[in-house]
C-alpha cells in the first residue's frame, strides 16, 4: 500500500524568509510537528488532507503551469516527520525536473539522513530554548547541521525579546564549529497575537555577536507577513 502523506496546503507564493526571500515556490505544508514554539504562526488543521504521492505531483504540476517556480518548498510543521512518504514522493518530483526546498526544525538527523540525496537547499532553523519556551535541542542541531552542511544550507535563528545572549552565541558557536561560511539568517519574531517586538537595538547587537565568528549574517524579518500574503 502506498504511502500518504498529511497536508495541511499547498499552494503558490514567494519566498518571505531567508536568502532566497522573494523567489517563487510551490509550498507543500506538511501538518505535524515535534515542537511546539511559543511563537509558531502555523496553525495546522485537525483534520489534514491525505495525499499520495500522484496526487501530490499532479496538485504541483497544476501549480506550475507555465509559471517558472525555483522549488518545491517542503514546510510545516515538520515535513521530516513524513520521511516514508518523502522517500515516495522527491525521486519522482526530481525526475520532472523540480528543486527541492526543504524547510526544517533541524532536530531530526536520522530521518534528514534518509532523504538527503534527494534535497537540494537546507533551510535549518536552530531553536533556541530562551526563543521558543522548548527544550534545547543542541545535540541533535549539531547532529543535523554536519549532514546538512553537505549540501546548500543557511541557518535560521528566531530571536525575541525573551531571547538569551548564551543562547544566541551558543547558535552562533555551533555554526562556526562546521564552517563560518554558512549563511546565518537573524530572524526577528513577527508581533503576533500579543508577542511584542524585538528592538532595533538588540537585533544590531545580535548581529555583530555573530559576525565575530561567521561571514555572513543578515537580519531578515518574515516579509511575507508584512506584505500579507501566505
Amino acid at each position: 500500500m502506498k504511502t500518504k502523506a498529511k497536508i495541511s496546503e499547498i499552494f503558490s507564493s514567494i519566498q518571505g524568509e531567508g536568502p532566497y526571500l522573494g523567489y517563487k515556490q510551490i509550498f507543500v505544508r506538511f501538518n505535524d510537528c515535534n515542537m511546539n514554539c511559543a511563537f509558531c504562526d502555523t496553525r495546522r488543521k485537525k483534520k489534514p488532507n491525505a495525499f499520495s504521492t500522484e496526487q501530490l505531483l499532479n496538485r504541483i504540476e497544476d501549480l506550475s503551469g507555465t509559471n517558472v517556480h525555483h522549488s518545491i518548498s517542503l514546510t510545516g510543521g515538520e515535513p521530516l516527520l513524513q520521511t516514508d512518504f518523502l522517500k515516495e514522493f522527491l525521486p519522482q518530483a526530481k525526475d520532472k525536473g523540480f528543486r527541492v526546498y526543504l524547510e526544517t526544525n533541524g532536530t531530526l538527523p536520522y530521518k534528514l539522513k534518509q532523504v538527503l540525496d534527494l534535497i537540494d537547499i537546507v533551510a535549518m532553523d536552530i531553536k533556541l530554548p530562551s526563543s521558543t519556551k522548548h527544550r534545547g535541542f543542541w545535540k541533535k542541531h549539531f547532529d543535523f547541521l554536519k549532514l546538512a552542511s553537505k549540501l546548500e544550507v543557511f541557518i535560521k535563528c528566531v530571536v525575541t525579546k525573551k531571547t538569551s545572549k548564551s543562547d544566541f552565541r551558543r547558535a552562533v558557536t555551533l555554526v562556526n564549529s562546521h564552517d563560518r561560511r554558512i549563511p546565518f539568517i537573524i530572524q526577528p519574531v513577527t508581533a503576533l497575537r500579543g508577542i511584542e517586538r524585538i528592538s532595533i537595538k538588540k537585533l544590531f547587537e545580535y548581529q555583530q555577536l555573530a559576525k565575530q565568528l561567521l561571514e555572513d549574517v543578515k537580519v531578515i524579518p518574515q516579509m511575507h507577513k508584512t506584505i500579507g500574503i501566505k
